[in-house]
């Protein structure tokens, strides 16, 4: 029995450029007809991660080609008084421990010592990669490492066992092209965020000045130009339950506490690009949770096919927050599926009440929210 837990959210943004592309503007693309402003998965997902690490650093994975800088400081501590120990010996060991990573495709080191790689590690096979190392310290300083000790260190990384893993891997997933074996599939999509509306390109054209430049010089010193928009977005994620659960080796308790991390992760944590200067701190005003069963997942993008226009005097995430909740209501009657949802919304945008037919009846908060969406999982898992 598959449960998903779909979350949407609006979310209007002052000037800003939280995302960028290659040539510095911000992210865009086409739908509908109109260009519409962009905030890709994968930002999304990193300030979800980042959310995690203020709250418990061991469900964050590290992505890093620099491993073997981060193993020197922590096998050296575990080995140092070995006899025949030294700093260049310990290098040599954690070079040939990483070397010999991999199936028929080994990783790969460049003249700085970084893998070819990008790796995805959570902190218990990295530990497990210290351990490994420093019990066969002796035999990685041979010329080539035993059969078991290769095996040893392809083990630390996670591949059928999944006790290790940590709980962004589980969500998110992981892919290592050298071991594809360990790869992991999510639990958790993330769409990319698009206006509700149609977007055009600004740009902010700046100057800055000497302060050490003679009074009577006149112009500035260095100028230039920053793109930028202003957008309510859509954003949507779902989450399987079960594939989360067995990712985290059937751990109920530690999958609901990673769900709810994700859950206020995805409505308060926010992108950092350009945010010195903009500082477009501006939280969802409107989110709505949907816990369903045995049913495909649903991104209600399409509310917005046609982009949004208002008067003057109309808020932009109340309209939003109207297409949104009438083509839930509409797919919901198409497919003779029964509403499952609750939603929690600003009163000073929606007033004290706001009339929602497909996304059920309103929370006060955005704890109560998802509060009520554990205890729907919970409730299915009887």
């Amino acid at each position: 029995m598959k449960t998903l837990i779909e979350i949407h959210a609006l979310q209007n943004y002052a000037p800003s450029n939280l995302n960028r592309d290659d040539t510095g503007a911000p992210k865009d693309a086409w739908f509908g007809g109109s260009r519409r402003a962009r905030i890709s998965s994968q930002c999304l997902k990193r300030a979800v991660r980042e959310y995690f690490k203020e709250h418990n650093k061991e469900w964050v994975a590290s992505r890093t080609k620099r491993i073997v800088d981060r193993l020197k400081e922590q096998v050296a501590s575990k080995i140092q008084n070995q006899k025949g120990f030294s700093e260049e010996k310990l290098g040599q060991a954690i070079e040939a421990a990483i070397t010999s990573l991999g199936g028929n495709k080994k990783i790969k080191l460049d003249k700085e010592k970084k893998t070819d790689v990008l790796l995805f590690l959570s902190p218990q096979e990295i530990e497990s990669l210290q351990t490994v190392i420093a019990e066969s310290y002796v035999d990685l300083l041979k010329k080539k490492p035993s059969n078991e000790v290769v095996h040893a260190l392809n083990d630390a990384i996670d591949g059928e066992n999944k006790s290790r893993l940590s709980v962004d891997v589980a969500l998110f997933g992981r892919m290592l092209a050298v071991m594809p074996e360990k790869n992991q599939h999510a639990a958790c999509q993330v769409a990319h965020a698009i206006s509700t509306h149609a977007v055009e390109r600004e740009f902010d054209f700046y100057t800055a000045v000497d302060d050490l430049k003679p009074e009577d010089t006149a112009g500035a010193d260095m100028m230039g130009t920053v793109e930028f928009n202003s957008a309510c977005f859509y954003r949507y994620a779902v989450v399987d339950w079960e594939k989360l659960k067995a990712n985290l080796q059937s751990d109920a308790e530690l999958a609901e506490k990673g769900l709810k991390a994700f859950l206020e992760g995805f409505v308060v944590a926010e992108p950092t690009g350009k945010q010195n200067t903009f500082a477009a701190h501006n939280q969802p005003e409107f989110v709505a949770i949907t816990v369903r069963r045995n049913t495909a997942p649903r991104n209600l993008a399409n509310a917005f096919e046609i982009a949004i226009r208002t008067r003057k005097d109309e808020s932009i995430t109340k309209e939003s927050a109207t297409k949104l909740d009438a083509k839930a209501s509409a797919l919901d009657k198409l497919y003779g599926i029964s509403c499952n949802s609750r939603f929690a919304a600003s009163q000073d945008v929606f007033g004290e009440k706001f009339e929602a037919k497909g996304f059920g009846s309103q929370e006060q908060s955005i704890n109560t929210l998802i509060n009520w969406a554990l205890s729907e999982v919970s409730k299915k898992e009887k």
